[in-house]
């Protein structure tokens, strides 16, 4: 009988943590951050399949990677949610237990499966108060990352989070967070419209239900209220200017 060929544990792990951070980078990013009035979740998405959705009252899921695997993950948060509110009270369900649930999930076919999943996912929650706001960033391990202002999923997220720490600041109404989020996504280089983005809020003001998704009128409205100039493009000499 032929012996099984050997692989130390440290190697399918860094294996399957190469793998999982390919898939993910692949995908278009997100950016999270907190407003005046609650969260704002931007994703740069022109198709129709979504990845920011409403999980519960006052929380929010957002994925980025492979869009039939962490649409599972939604599904699930969603089916917990609804089972915890009517067992217990609505009041009961809250995004730090949704948060723990994911990373269990995540952590068991990271550690146990022979494919991990290539997702990034958020789950966010709008309090009463802006010290109140929660943002629970999950990788693909079953990591969790506490986040306080805002965050940043999928590809180039560290280069992304950079431009976003450097524009964001405290007090920004919903324009101006939307602003940030664009232009971080996009970086110098380009710009992205409205019809290439995918926009909700968690507002702060709702009585119960806090989560509404921006549709194309109203993102129209605030991209062209937008106060940041777009990138003016890079002037090039014809072949009749002198060099200069």
């Amino acid at each position: 009988m032929s012996m099984p060929f050997y692989v130390a544990p440290e190697q399918v792990m860094k294996d399957r943590a190469d793998y999982a951070r390919k898939g993910i980078a692949r995908g278009r990013s997100l950016v999270a951050l907190a407003y005046d009035s609650g969260i704002l979740l931007c994703a740069e998405n022109s198709q129709r399949l979504r990845k920011i959705s409403e999980i519960h009252d006052r929380i929010a899921f957002a994925g980025v990677g492979k869009y039939n695997e962490f649409d599972q993950l939604r599904i699930a948060g969603v089916r917990h949610a609804d089972l915890k509110g009517y067992s217990y009270s609505r009041e009961d369900v809250d995004a730090r237990s949704l948060a723990n649930q994911y990373a269990q999930i995540l952590g068991q076919v990271f550690t146990h499966e022979m494919k991990p999943m290539e997702v990034e996912i958020l789950v966010a929650e709008v309090g009463n108060e802006p010290g109140a706001d929660l943002m629970f960033r999950i990788l693909y391990d079953g990591t969790i990352v506490d986040e306080s202002n805002g965050t940043v999923l999928g590809g180039e997220a560290d280069t992304i989070s950079g431009r976003l720490t450097e524009r964001w600041s405290e007090g920004l109404d919903l324009v101006g967070a939307l602003s940030v989020a664009r232009h971080s996504l996009s970086g110098p280089d380009r710009v992205l419209g409205a019809t290439e983005l995918e926009v909700a809020v968690l507002e702060r003001t709702s009585a119960r239900r806090a989560f509404r998704r921006i549709d194309d009128t109203e993102l129209d409205g605030l991209v062209a209220a937008d106060p940041e100039p777009p990138v003016d493009p890079v002037d090039e000499p014809s072949l009749g200017d002198p060099a200069g």
